[in-house]
């Protein structure tokens, strides 16, 4: 490659923020502001600036390593390779092709991620895949879809937040986990806006905030319907809108009608006086915004709690207008894309569904298969994890660290030890792979050309920037030699562009529809936004505005989904009196696998944490940096004190970014959500014991 700057985008999350990288002369890669790409216009935060600290071979993997006498040894590609295809034919030939699972990442490529699916589904045989994605923004995605008939995490491109009269962020800390999409909200409050943020700590996020809410965790659902009901009993509801753009407007009124304030507030702890506040401040102006995170989304209900706040926006008549609407923030880098081409357990390519007979036929014309051949429909992610060892025997994971990452993290661990075989494609040799029986270390952002999804539905090119070193080969190679392995040799292409042509026909007529998305348009017009029929920009330039005219529900209404307020599924008792909830810190990355080999980014983010209130810290006699251990009926993990007034009394916070005794998803609920299959991260019972010296 040539020492010169090309233009690409970050690995890390659903920004995928614009930056140059420049070979310089002693191997290191120089990264350096892009100011045109208008999500970050330059800016990066510190796990985009030392993202090439990653592609050294100080810390990436550069040989294939596999299994011998209980220890991992370096191997040639052919022999590794073929251990795989041999692991996969045993296990077909003796279970059948469902006992072979297939894990994916939100950090793949489409290319990656559309190639994965059809592998798992054409050369396996298998339903059994799902990714990690699922436990990102599966519940937003199934709350999108009953209410719009769609699912793109944002409606409407970032710089329209700027021009919105307010906006409610619900269980978003992005002053850390996206800081440069922080100005979008900055620049909201300097334009005359407000912002709402509903956190049950005091974020650096809720720090900006003209207005912070601080529910107990897990009663979002009931503080969303409250604020319904307040519309209703203060006549704010768009009478017009809801007759002319919405359906099932009475029973969903009914059901928050049984939500009245001072109930809301015995549930959530949100005073009376703040609920009124938000109420009046979301519909004064003309324009306003629901955003959710993983706050709200992380739960057992956390899909009515998706249509709640949905209900919201519909009531006061703010989606599909400008400036206005419901959005969900996407954590991971491919989140988007990742879910829309068919690595996910019910789908096909182009947000397909895997059970739709007319989906099924056009997707095998394209793959060249009978479609009776195509397997329905598999497990949830962690139904699939849970069944590794018993009805699943074998497991191909690509981009992913469950062990980490996992609900009931140290149950999921003994789940993959017990696999028959385990086969792992990463850049790194995290918690996950040191467990299988082969590693392969495949080519990463900076070594590869390909697409992904960003937040907003802009479709994106990342470019090859640099070489991989010797002895690398992309996930693509990988799935080619093993299909060729298994007896399929033709239909798996290793060149993305040859990959993407054929993702964009067998998206075509689907409500994810890339096929007038290019490489060319990508370069040229900094991304592209789905759906996108045609390649003529005239005819069609992209869709960067949703639902303006009509919703993509078969009448082109919105519909309100009625639901009420219920428990978590494990509230707090005298044994376990405190609610656990989780999260990320500015310096560190989803589980940390390639972050927590960067130094800068361990300097500033060394190890976990249990946040705690004062009050909680001087009953357990505990002063700040103490060891101190949280307990759940799953496990125990231990971690230094952080005593703050930023959190509620009744509630301790930990990050899932370590491995070890400070595994924060040691702890956590594995409880599914039963529309999206989402567990239920964000709250479970727990109980905090000073740890003895």
């Amino acid at each position: 490659m040539q020492n010169t700057a090309t233009p690409t985008h970050c690995p890390y999350c659903a920004l995928q923020c614009g930056m140059n990288l420049t070979p310089a002369p002693d191997g290191t890669v120089e990264v350096s502001e892009r100011a045109d790409f208008p999500v970050n216009r330059g800016a990066l935060c510190g796990k985009g600036r030392t993202a090439p600290a990653v592609l050294s071979s100080r810390v990436r993997l550069t040989s294939p390593l596999v299994r011998s006498g209980g220890t991992l040894v370096p191997a040639t590609w052919d022999e590794a390779l073929d251990r795989i295809a041999e692991g996969l034919s045993r296990t077909r030939a003796e279970h059948g092709p469902d006992a072979c699972g297939v894990f994916g990442g939100g950090g793949l490529t489409n290319e990656k991620a559309y190639t994965l699916g059809k592998f798992a589904r054409v050369v396996l045989g298998t339903s059994q895949i799902d990714y990690n994605g699922r436990f990102c923004m599966s519940s937003a995605a199934a709350g999108g879809m009953k209410a719009f008939g769609l699912d793109r995490g944002l409606p409407f491109p970032l710089e329209d937040i700027p021009k919105s009269g307010c906006v409610i962020l619900v269980g978003s800390n992005l002053a850390e986990t996206m800081p440069p999409s922080l100005r979008f909200f900055t620049e909201l409050r300097e334009n005359g806006g407000t912002l709402i943020v509903i956190d049950p700590r005091r974020t650096k996020t809720a720090e900006q905030a003209d207005l912070h809410l601080m529910p107990r965790p897990g009663t979002d659902l009931a503080l969303a319907l409250g604020l319904l009901h307040l519309v209703v009993a203060e006549g704010l509801v768009d009478e017009e809108y809801v007759r002319e753009r919405t359906a099932g407007w009475e029973d969903a009124r009914a059901a928050a009608m049984a939500h009245w304030p001072e109930y809301v507030e015995r549930i959530t702890g949100v005073p009376v006086p703040q609920l009124r506040e938000t109420v009046r401040l979301f519909c004064e102006p003309e324009s306003a915004m629901v955003l959710t995170a993983r706050g709200p989304e992380q739960q057992s209900k956390g899909t009515d709690t998706v249509s709640a706040w949905i209900n919201l926006c519909l009531a006061t008549g703010r989606a599909g207008r400008p400036f206005s609407g419901y959005g969900c923030l996407t954590g991971q880098g491919n989140g988007q894309g990742g879910r829309e081409h068919g690595q996910k357990a019910d789908q096909l390519p182009g947000y397909r569904k895997l059970d739709d007979p007319a989906a099924r036929a056009h997707v095998a014309e394209v793959w060249g298969v009978d479609p009776d051949s195509l397997p329905g429909p598999g497990r949830s992610a962690y139904e699939l994890l849970d069944a590794l060892g018993t009805d699943i025997k074998s497991l191909l994971l690509m981009g992913s660290n469950p062990v980490v990452s996992a609900p009931h993290a140290a149950h999921i661990e003994e789940r993959i030890k017990s696999l028959d075989f385990l086969a792992v494609c990463d850049v790194v040799l995290s918690e996950t792979a040191a467990l299988a029986d082969v590693v392969l270390p495949v080519t990463q952002w900076a070594e590869e050309t390909g697409t992904t999804t960003n937040l907003e539905g802009r479709v994106l090119l990342r470019r090859q920037a640099i070489t991989p070193p010797d002895g690398i080969r992309s996930d693509l190679e990988v799935m080619h030699e093993l299909a060729d392995r298994l007896g399929v040799e033709k239909g798996f292409p290793t060149d993305p562009a040859e990959v993407f042509e054929e993702l964009r026909r067998a998206s075509a007529g689907g409500p994810a529809d890339y096929s007038g998305i290019t490489y060319r348009r990508l370069a040229e017009e900094n991304g592209v936004f789905w759906p996108c029929p045609t390649e003529d920009t005239v005819v069609h330039p992209g869709t960067p505005r949703l639902f303006l005219d009509r919703f993509a529900t078969p009448d082109g209404r919105a519909r309100f989904v009625p639901v009420s307020h219920r428990a978590i599924a494990e509230e707090p008792d005298e044994e376990y009196p405190v609610l656990l909830t989780t999260g990320r810190v500015v310096a560190q990355y989803q589980s940390g696998a390639q972050t927590r080999r960067v130094d800068e980014l361990n300097a500033a983010a060394p190890g976990p944490f249990v946040e705690l209130h004062p009050r909680l810290a001087e009953r357990l006699g505990a002063a700040e940096g103490d060891p101190v251990a949280v307990v759940s009926r799953r496990g125990r993990a231990v971690a230094p004190a952080r005593i703050t007034l930023g959190i509620r009394p009744d509630t301790v916070f930990m990050p899932f970014h370590w491995y070890g005794e400070g595994r924060a998803n040691t702890l956590t609920n594995p409880a599914l959500d039963p529309t999206s299959r989402m567990p239920e991260f964000k709250a479970c019972a727990v109980r905090v014991e000073a740890v003895k010296s």
